[in-house]
């Protein structure tokens, strides 16, 4: 029971740190990643759609992503998301397609990214001690109902402040590297 409950901490708090570092990519830094698209969605026939569901992206040079969409139709409405989107990136149509120039970051650009980074690590942080608390009061749940003694429990909430420590840690490794990533001039 406690094993079981020990390893769904594992899990989740795993999960978390997946969800960071995912959530994390999707930053623009100075260089050209197709997943900072990742978030943007476009109104297709009524329809939010992703970005990468309408279009193949690419980059074909290091400061530059290609956006070519499958429905020429569906230009104006890639360009429009773009543009509402808190990239700060204007994009430019031609023949091959959508071209999303990514200039360098300011200074004032590279603070503001830094503030959300770290507003989303924190949630990141708040997820993992959740999945603590969460089991914590399982363990707590289960002495009360006899299944477990008291020392069972303590060694157990020991083993999940293990655990949440070294997923603490792994996320905070992720946001230090993605800081670095966005200080890079």
């Amino acid at each position: 029971m406690v094993e079981d409950l020990l390893k769904d901490a594992e899990k989740r708090m795993q999960q978390a740190v997946e969800h960071a570092s995912h959530d994390f990519q999707t930053f623009r830094t100075g260089r050209a990643n197709p997943m900072m698209l990742e978030r943007i969605t476009v109104d297709y026939f009524g329809t939010p759609t992703h970005l990468n569901q309408l279009a193949n992206i690419s980059v074909p040079e290091p400061r530059q992503i290609l956006i070519t969409p499958w429905d020429k139709s569906a230009y104006p409405l890639i360009e429009k998301a773009i543009q509402k989107s808190d990239l700060g990136i204007n994009p430019m149509s031609d023949s091959a397609g959508i071209r999303l120039n990514i200039p360098p970051l300011t200074e004032d650009r590279r603070k503001e990214m830094i503030k959300q980074l770290h507003k989303r690590g924190e949630e990141a942080h708040v997820a993992i001690r959740n999945v603590r608390r969460d089991i914590n009061d399982h363990l707590k749940a289960e002495e009360k109902a006899k299944k477990i003694s008291e020392d069972d429990r303590k060694r157990a909430e020991e083993k999940v402040q293990k655990v949440t420590d070294k997923y603490i840690e792994q996320a905070t490794q992720l946001q230090k590297k993605k800081e670095e990533e966005l200080l890079e001039v």
